[in-house]
């Protein structure tokens, strides 16, 4: 079962402003199983619209089971999220909200290949309809890149003898891959000699393969780019991240966002500029980060590493 993460502190960051719209829409951009969906739609008005979005086949089965006149589920990432609403004459939204990562399900399900934990096919896609699996990719990526990929999304400091381990494990099996998650992880585990207490030695490297497979970072890039520039008076953006990576990038462009001159040319920050000239900006961040609860961290251990932030455009 899924357990939804920061699930109040979500919705209520999205109900509790008005944009003003006589219709609102509301984006759930990575519906999961719909917990956030769900609670929003309880709570929005019977007038708004929610849009969703999920490119994993069985987050969208999950969501022909809601019967609302006001919700709809496209099957394709979020980084579509422009065009797709153009598609659907939808010009700005009135609230955002994403839940970056895997979800449980797919961490849980052997046959996904996203966990070390349970031994099934090398495959961490989160939309199997397309693209190449985990095995595939590397059994056809060089040294260097997979280093880089491990090193800079896992954050590992044994990328390199990892991905040497990977690589010539690819080339001592017959059909040139590593087929298992249970095989991944045993290369892995014999390449990284030492790892802090309470954390698998495999745990980087998969998350960063899962990162690099499904382009993970390039997609939320993507996201952020187009959300702003779609969200009216009023609106609010609210993002759950789970690592540093994501984490780092949203608050960026949060930062960026609410405050330009954050972004300005280094050269022209020692400029005697007045105040009155900075950039400024029609949004602000909501509050600061928001992180689970002692009691939500109990019953869910996967929320101790959740990281909400919101922001709002004001004008």
């Amino acid at each position: 079962m899924h357990t939804t993460v920061l699930l109040d502190e979500t919705v209520d960051a999205l109900v509790a402003m008005s944009s003003g719209s006589a219709s609102p829409i509301f984006i759930d951009g990575t519906f999961g199983r719909g917990g956030h969906s769900r609670a929003l739609l309880a709570r929005m008005p019977a007038n708004a619209r929610l849009i969703a979005f999920d490119r994993d086949a069985a987050a969208i089965d999950s969501a022909r089971s809601i019967d609302d006149v006001r919700f709809e589920i496209i099957h394709a990432p979020f980084s579509e999220l422009a065009s797709q609403l153009a598609q659907r004459g939808v010009a700005g939204v009135d609230g955002a909200m994403f839940d970056l990562g895997v979800s449980s399900p797919q961490l849980d399900e052997a046959e996904r290949g996203f966990s070390f934990m349970r031994d099934g096919p090398l495959d961490m896609r989160m939309d199997t309809s397309r693209g190449e699996t985990a095995s595939e990719w590397l059994a056809r990526i060089d040294v260097t890149t997979l280093t880089e990929v491990i090193k800079d999304y896992g954050e590992e400091r044994f990328a390199r003898s990892i991905a040497q381990a990977i690589s010539a494990a690819c080339r001592a099996r017959p059909s040139g891959r590593i087929e298992r998650t249970g095989d991944l992880a045993d290369v892995v585990t014999k390449a990284v000699r030492t790892r802090e207490r309470g954390q698998h030695p495999a745990t980087r490297t998969f998350q960063a393969i899962r990162i690099a497979i499904n382009a993970e970072l390039d997609e939320l890039h993507t996201v952020l780019a187009q959300v702003g520039r779609l969200m009216n008076p009023g609106a609010r953006l609210a993002v759950i991240s789970f690592h540093s990576l994501e984490d780092r990038a949203v608050k960026q462009y949060m930062a960026n966002t609410c405050n330009p001159a954050r972004a300005m040319d280094p050269a022209l920050k020692r400029l005697p500029i007045l105040a009155a000239h900075l950039p400024t900006s029609d949004f602000r961040l909501v509050g600061k980060s928001i992180v689970a609860s002692d009691v939500e961290i109990a019953a869910n251990p996967r929320a101790r590493s959740a990281r909400l932030r919101v922001m709002e455009r004001n004008r």
